[in-house]
């Protein structure tokens, strides 16, 4: 009879396996990343930012066009 007894976990010692086995895998994981050198993270955030100027500058011109054109049609 003692062969077919399963033994019991408990839920809180379930729970901290599960989180332990969890940072494993982040640990497992982040060393498959592959980190950027200086040189190329200063080229990406410039390229994001001279991009992000560009889109802002259309947006403004897009936006200050319709409100002159709101302004031609609504005015007369």
């Amino acid at each position: 009879m003692a062969e077919n007894e399963v033994k019991k976990v408990s839920r809180l010692k379930k729970s901290g396996q599960g989180i332990v086995r969890l940072y494993k895998e982040i640990r497992a994981e982040l060393k498959k990343v592959i980190w950027p050198n200086r040189t190329q993270l200063i080229n990406n955030t410039v390229t994001v930012l001279i991009f992000c100027l560009i889109v802002g500058t259309i947006i403004w011109v897009a936006d200050f066009g319709f409100t002159k054109l709101a302004e031609v049609v609504f005015t007369r």
